[in-house]
């Protein structure tokens, strides 16, 4: 079933489109249906299994196609330049929706990265754990075809034209795994919760304040074209695990505050400084908040 949480985003021309749950799709028996029956393929899929292919609509493939097309403009200047560079080699089709397979195999020839199956929210300890073995859960629906620039929860397009892109650069691919080793070291909710705001903040959200202006490189800004258009506004804070660690992170609408770094190399240097050695005892270590004092969130809906 959908799950998806209610807040109310803001569409990019400033017209309220309302709280998640009164989306369209909601209303839609045969959306819910379709949408329902693809992420389902997803129970008992085992880490690596091969997806197992989609038969896409023509009404999927045409959302597919408006979507590739406007993002496309809504990135040239507004995301960092080596994410330009990536998403020219990224294996992201122009012309529908592809198979899980067939972008997995030209990730794992460029990073060694592969996309494996979810349907819905994953938890933690696997979402993050295993993407030290190079696997990225993503999943197969398509977003409701009569609001295509608006989505309340990650579909395929934010997958693959989000986080393919990021897995496209051994750099940026080099990060996940980095997150990856982390959670495979913690077992506690607290310390799988504190890497997952990093990761949410950073590879998910995160900006460069470049001297020509706040630059995208964070999966989740690449994906949006409301993002895109209005990432820039919101309030930019510098890289801050402390602030990152006690922020509430959104889920389904647009995020209030994103953080910056300096640069690609500088978000390298910060990430590889807090998790090569991240144990049970970080968050002590950093004097962090823990979790009961800034409550559990749930990882965003990711199969």
């Amino acid at each position: 079933m959908i799950d998806w949480t209610s807040l109310t985003p803001l569409d990019p021309g400033g017209v309220t489109v309302g709280p998640a749950e009164a989306h369209p799709a909601f209303a839609d028996p045969d959306y819910v249906r379709r949408r329902n029956l693809i992420a389902d393929r997803a129970r008992g899929h085992r880490v690596g299994e091969p997806s197992p292919p989609v038969r896409y609509t023509e009404a999927e493939h045409a959302t597919w196609r408006k979507v590739h097309r406007t993002l496309l403009r809504a990135q040239d200047g507004r995301i960092c330049p080596q994410l330009l560079r990536a998403r020219e080699a990224a294996p992201i089709p122009t012309d529908g929706v592809p198979q899980h397979e067939e972008v997995s195999d030209a990730l794992q020839g460029l990073t060694g990265f592969r996309f494996t199956l979810a349907g819905g929210i994953v938890p933690n300890e696997r979402f993050l754990g295993t993407m030290a073995e190079g696997y990225f859960h993503a999943v197969q629906y398509v977003r409701h075809p009569s609001m295509p620039l608006y989505t309340p929860e990650p579909d395929v397009l934010h997958d693959v034209f989000g986080h393919g892109i990021h897995l496209t650069d051994p750099s940026l691919a080099d990060l996940y795994r980095t997150v990856g080793r982390a959670a495979t070291r913690v077992h506690s909710a607290d310390a799988l919760d504190l890497i997952s705001r990093v990761y949410w903040f950073t590879l998910e959200y995160g900006t460069v304040l470049a001297r020509r202006g706040p630059m995208a490189y964070g999966a989740a800004l690449l994906s949006s074209f409301g993002e895109l258009a209005r990432f820039a506004h919101a309030e930019l804070r510098p890289f801050d695990l402390a602030d990152m660690a006690r922020m509430p992170y959104q889920v389904a609408g647009y995020q209030p505050v994103l953080f910056t770094v300096d640069s690609l190399a500088h978000l390298a240097d910060l990430l590889h400084a807090f998790l090569d050695d991240f144990d049970e005892d970080t968050r002590d270590r950093h004097h962090l908040p823990a979790l009961d004092e800034r409550g559990s969130l749930a990882h965003p809906p990711r199969p």
